[in-house]
């Protein structure tokens, strides 16, 4: 569940190369044809959004979560424990890390359709929209980040990076035509097209397996642990995860390279979402599949990418190229 609500300039969008957001119309096109629509036009920040007024859909489902997430603990058991972290893997690891974000958004290598498709499925377990919505969100955050229009910048405040920014403004997941503009590539896939308005099916549908399956093997208090362990707390925890690393490697962290964001290298925000916090490293080679450059730099979603290239399922991984005594950005 997020919410986006400013779309950048053709001037702009040419001004960064390090992830152009490519035109709709053909490259032959008169200038007055490229114009965007009005109806295109995608406003996020701060400054666009809070105008709108809060969405109390997402809200509602935010508490929900949350308060689901909280009297999980009442309910522990080791092996509502394991189920958790099986499907955390699956939807943050798996769905978001290396799906949503290393291979839909910057195409750092290549994997068979069919497996992408399952990935992609895995990612809306993590309740963070389907592909089209998260994909053109951070590809607006890479192409404004830490300016105006970065849906989500602490400079506009720390609890807006991490939660604010979700909770105004209108909500555009199935909204495909709108976000177009920003997925050319993804508007274009009828599968990715259908999850993203359909994106809340499977966590609907993996819900009712846990309180089925849990019913089965232990009545029905089994049955409300799988469902608050499996979905309410191990969303909860995945979402925060993930809104980490849009907040505190913003603000706290060590910076390999002088990019031209707040972007920062930080431990804690790494291990919990599985290498996406090597931030700095990804906003300066954004397009590597690999985010942990040293040794010391645990990066498991990297690893599971590396895993199935042994297997023959992943194919022309990028690789970021620097020189280590004098590192610098990509086309620097």
């Amino acid at each position: 569940m997020a919410t986006v609500a400013t779309a950048p300039s053709p001037a702009t969008v040419t001004a960064n190369p390090t992830l152009p957001i490519p035109d709709l119309q053909p490259p032959s096109a008169a200038a007055s044809e490229r114009v965007v629509p009005a109806k295109l036009e995608v406003h996020m920040g701060r400054a666009a959004t809070t105008g709108e007024g809060i969405n109390w859909l997402t809200l509602t489902v935010m508490i929900a979560f949350h308060i689901g997430a909280l009297a999980a603990l009442f309910f522990f058991s080791w092996q509502r424990l394991v189920v958790g972290v099986v499907l955390y893997v699956v939807a943050i690891n798996v769905g978001i890390g290396m799906c949503y974000h290393r291979l839909l958004t910057h195409r750092g290598y290549q994997v068979p359709k069919w497996l992408e498709y399952v990935m992609a499925v895995c990612a809306t377990l993590s309740l963070e929209g389907g592909p089209i919505f998260w994909v053109a969100t951070h590809r607006v955050h890479h192409q404004l980040s830490d300016q105006e229009g970065d849906p989500h910048t602490p400079r506009e405040g720390g609890f807006w990076a991490h939660t604010g920014w979700l909770i105004w403004g209108n909500a555009l997941h199935a909204q495909t035509k709108v976000l177009a503009r920003y997925v050319p590539d993804l508007v274009r896939n009828r599968f990715h097209v259908w999850l993203s308005k359909y994106h809340w099916i499977p966590l609907v549908l993996s819900g009712v397996a846990l309180f089925g399956f849990g019913w089965m093997f232990g009545g029905w208090k089994n049955a409300v642990g799988m469902l608050l362990w499996g979905a309410f707390l191990r969303v909860t925890f995945g979402l925060h995860a993930t809104w980490l690393v849009n907040s505190a490697t913003h603000l706290w962290g060590s910076r390999r390279f002088e990019t031209k964001d707040d972007s920062r290298n930080n431990f804690w925000v790494a291990l919990v979402s599985g290498g996406e916090g090597w931030h700095n490293n990804h906003h300066a080679h954004p397009v590597s599949a690999r985010h942990g450059f040293a040794w010391y730099e645990l990066d498991l979603n990297y690893l599971g990418i590396w895993l199935l290239s042994k297997i023959g399922l992943a194919r022309q991984i990028k690789l970021a190229k620097y020189d280590r005594a004098d590192p610098k950005p990509a086309g620097a």
